[in-house]
């Protein structure tokens, strides 16, 4: 992941309603909610609902699917995964690195 994909990924998540709905839709799973199931979890009025949605889908954290007149809203677990393994990915390198040279 490149830094400018990262630091899309979790400016989506930089805001206390985008957070509630990512949170909604992984408590939901694989299956996803539908817009007005979003809206009954979080209680976000329905223009600012789509404003974040948008915002979410546009990052690649979330993904959207119409089936009928239904868009279904579901987290994409692989990006989530790829922007953890990115913040991640140096976890304690400056701690081993010292207890390399100490030792």
């Amino acid at each position: 992941m490149i830094w400018e994909q990262a630091a899309n990924g979790f400016a989506a998540m930089g805001s206390e309603a985008r957070l509630l709905v990512l949170r909604c839709l992984v408590k939901a799973g694989a299956p996803g909610l539908s817009v007005s199931e979003i809206q009954d979890r979080t209680g976000i009025a329905p223009s600012t609902l789509a404003h974040h949605l948008k915002f979410l889908a546009g990052a690649g954290v979330i993904e959207q699917e119409r089936i009928g007149r239904a868009v279904i809203s579901r987290a994409s677990f692989q990006r989530l995964e790829q922007l953890a393994a990115f913040i991640l990915s140096e976890c304690c390198s400056e701690e081993k690195r010292k207890a390399a040279n100490d030792g």
